[in-house]
């Protein structure tokens, strides 16, 4: 594993426990291929990939290896939400039907865009696995079928206000609320208020030819490869490695939600900024009271209790060192990002695998490595 430059002490011997723990998680999960990324508040303290980004090419992941956010993108799309608070251009206990006008209750309590962020404005959860187009769809066609998915659900579900229940959909009906707010497409206001001055340069909502990406992977027996054929949209499911089946380069419809696809130090300089309250690069995009609120966890939800953005498992509310974190997860793709306030570290992994691997223990040896 190699350290990139910090001035933070990494203890040599527990690195290599780290590397042996991932290796071995890889191996009993069946994880093709991994990248993992360590940041303090000032600089990555260092990146390293394992195993295949690419098992047909025997492609080797890197640190500079791109893969599909999924969910990580809504730490994004959380962050421009409060720096517009930040800026007075968005109120966050105004009425979501301000600025999105069919997301409105028959009652008169509204919705507000804080609890779009922390997932009690009543949004649907449609498991929103054909939210897909093929890796070479034009930006219009992504928009286009975005906007569909909003006329056909994008309308509250239940009365704002309860328990936090997790939904993508809530922060699709986000990012048009800022689309509105800024009168400016979603996907570039987010590329010119955070992704630029963030210096996260290989990530964007839209494949680039100079990012090297991982392929997506799928681990079934033989005879579950024509179901994965009818429940994903054509030309998306490729060819068969051994147990893994390829997927062929895609994007996720819902850029607010999940669209992000990136590598992992640019995911790093995401954490890099909320442990610094704010600022990457001497650049302030948010507040330092805006990136607290964010992790803050005040809100009781299932699976998840929530911040504005960031959120807990119920059994690790009492964990030490204390975190805040947030998955990305989809066919392919199980990545994770987790912030330690307490000790200024940030921790992603991310891997080309669709099911589950204990990322805690990864995180948990990682940080042990470095944490003083």
């Amino acid at each position: 594993m190699s350290p990139t430059p910090s001035n933070r002490p990494v203890d040599r011997a527990m690195l290599d426990t780290a590397r042996a723990t991932i290796i071995d998680l890889m191996a009993r999960h069946h994880v093709p291929g991994l990248t993992v990324a360590v940041t303090d508040a000032d600089r990555l303290v260092f990146a390293e990939g394992f195993g295949c980004a690419d098992l047909a090419a025997r492609q080797p992941a890197t640190s500079d290896t791109g893969y599909l956010w999924f969910s990580m993108s809504k730490i994004a799309t959380a962050t421009v939400a409060m720096r517009l608070t930040d800026e007075g251009r968005m109120d966050l206990d105004a009425p979501v039907g301000d600025l999105v006008p069919q997301y409105k209750t028959r009652s008169s309590v509204q919705p507000s865009v804080r609890q779009l962020l922390n997932h009690t404005a009543g949004a649907a959860n449609p498991l929103p696995v054909r939210w897909v187009l093929p890796g070479d769809a034009a930006d219009a066609d992504i928009q286009a079928f975005t906007q569909r998915v909003l006329a056909r659900y994008g309308r509250p579900k239940r009365p704002a206000g309860g328990p936090a229940r997790y939904s993508n959909l809530g922060y699709l009906v986000l990012a048009e609320a800022i689309a509105r707010a800024t009168g400016e497409p979603f996907e570039s206001y987010m590329r010119r208020a955070l992704l630029a001055p963030a210096g996260m340069t290989s990530t964007g909502y839209a494949p680039r030819s100079d990012v090297q990406y991982a392929t997506g992977y799928v681990r079934l027996p033989r005879v579950g490869t024509p179901l994965l054929r009818a429940a994903l949209p054509a030309g998306i499911v490729g060819d068969r490695h051994g147990e893994q089946v390829a997927l062929h380069r895609f994007r996720v419809a819902g850029a607010g939600y999940g669209g992000l696809i990136g590598s992992a130090p640019d995911a790093a300089r995401l954490l890099r900024l909320h442990l610094a309250d704010g600022v990457v690069d001497g650049n302030r995009i948010l507040t330092p009271g805006s990136a607290r609120a964010m992790r803050t966890i005040a809100t009781p939800g299932r699976p998840f209790d929530l911040g504005l953005g960031w959120f807990r498992r119920r059994a690790d509310r009492d964990a030490v060192p204390r975190f805040v974190e947030h998955w990305g997860t989809g066919g392919g793709f199980w990545n994770a990002m987790r912030l330690y306030p307490d000790l200024g570290l940030g921790v992603v992994v991310m891997a080309n695998t669709t099911r589950g691997y204990d990322h805690s223990a990864l995180m948990t040896a990682l940080v042990s490595a470095i944490a003083r």
